[in-house]
């Protein structure tokens, strides 16, 4: 059987001796030891001021939106093309989607109409690096300035990019990340907020910890911190991460090689890096990509439509929002399996079976 992703382990060896130290420690919780060096390490290697690590993705975005100041009823400017904890997230928190169409190549927030959308309830735009794609960031951070609104990034695929020698995670207000099993870098489950001074790192702490200052209720607050546990696998994974790059990057452009001459592909933006965290194609309509994951499917292949349905069209999602592309798009992508010891043989397998496919 291979699936579409395939979390990565570690020696179990080398989580062994982290976990040895917190036997030693007795610590297991409550920003441990190990949850402190996690924090400082992650903030080196993605060259970020301070990340507040959290128990999982979603749970960073509803922070996020806590720190930022957004009020319930507060309407927030977002991409239909996403998973769909983006949308969940903003109403949960009482928070307005008010969905912008994305960009027919980039599959990112398309900044070309986002004038068309602001009025003086937005207060928020929220874009995500869709497949650790940059969106157009430059544009998006003078747009917030100009019309003084807050910039989230929801950048849960974005582990490790860079655009134009900067990491992608220190642009807007607040970046967020996920550290699920099935991202390139995890802690089984995870999270993680990207924030750029140390008084919102301290409110943020107080926040995932019941609001609590000196040991005294003081603030609204959840509990929403990451375990030792927790923090001792991204510890090991953090330690191979120059592995897993370089493995996927193998499987990445194995499939780009092979299948460029007959799919459409999301088109890499100019002067960002590649993390290879997923890869996808295009089908020329919906009822070849039924046909593909069919035959994909007998053969105990099992790849994933990221993202199906767009996300304006939930039943649960108050839009008047027409988002044509992404709805396009959401009905003819397909992500294929990419995770590190994917072997060359089995690339092959899945490429034979959708080639006939392609038209």
């Amino acid at each position: 059987m291979i699936r579409v992703n395939k979390p990565y382990l570690p020696s179990n060896k080398k989580y062994q001796k982290y976990c040895e130290k917190i036997y030693k420690t007795n610590y297991l919780t409550n920003f441990g030891p190990l949850s402190i060096e996690l924090e400082q390490r992650l903030s080196e290697y993605l060259n970020v001021p301070f990340i507040l690590l959290v128990s999982n993705g979603t749970l960073a975005l509803q922070i996020a939106y806590r720190l930022a100041g957004l009020q319930a009823g507060d309407k927030v400017i977002t991409t239909p093309f996403s998973f769909v904890a983006t949308t969940n997230t903003l109403i949960w928190e009482n928070l307005d989607p008010v969905f912008c169409d994305i960009e027919q190549g980039s599959f990112c927030i398309d900044t070309s109409i986002l004038s068309n959308l602001v009025t003086e309830d937005i207060k928020a735009i929220l874009p995500v690096h869709v497949f650790g794609n940059p969106c157009d960031v430059e544009y998006l951070e003078s747009f917030s300035i100009k019309h003084n609104i807050k910039l989230i990034y929801d950048a849960a695929h974005a582990f490790g990019v860079n655009y134009d020698k900067r990491s992608v995670l220190g642009f807007g207000d607040i970046s967020t990340l996920s550290f699920h099993a099935t991202k390139l870098f995890h802690t089984v489950e995870g999270g993680g907020l990207i924030l750029k001074d140390f008084s919102l790192l301290e409110a943020g702490r107080e926040m995932i910890n019941f609001g609590l200052k000196n040991n005294l209720p003081h603030s609204l607050g959840i509990n929403a911190k990451l375990s030792e546990f927790h923090a001792a696998m991204g510890l090991c994974v953090l330690d191979d991460m120059s592995f897993i790059l370089e493995d996927r990057q193998r499987i990445w452009y194995y499939y780009f090689e092979k299948l460029r001459d007959y799919f459409d592909m999301q088109v890499l933006r100019n002067k960002a890096t590649n993390n290879y965290h997923y890869f996808s194609i295009l089908f020329k309509n919906t009822n070849l990509l039924y046909d593909a994951v069919c035959a994909l499917e007998d053969e105990c292949i099992f790849p994933r439509r990221y993202f199906y349905p767009s996300l304006h069209s939930l039943p649960f999602v108050s839009s008047y929002s027409k988002c044509p592309v992404s709805s396009d798009i959401a009905s003819r992508i397909l992500c294929l399996p990419i995770f590190v010891g994917l072997q060359k043989e089995e690339q092959d397998k899945i490429i034979n079976i959708i080639i006939p496919f392609a038209s």
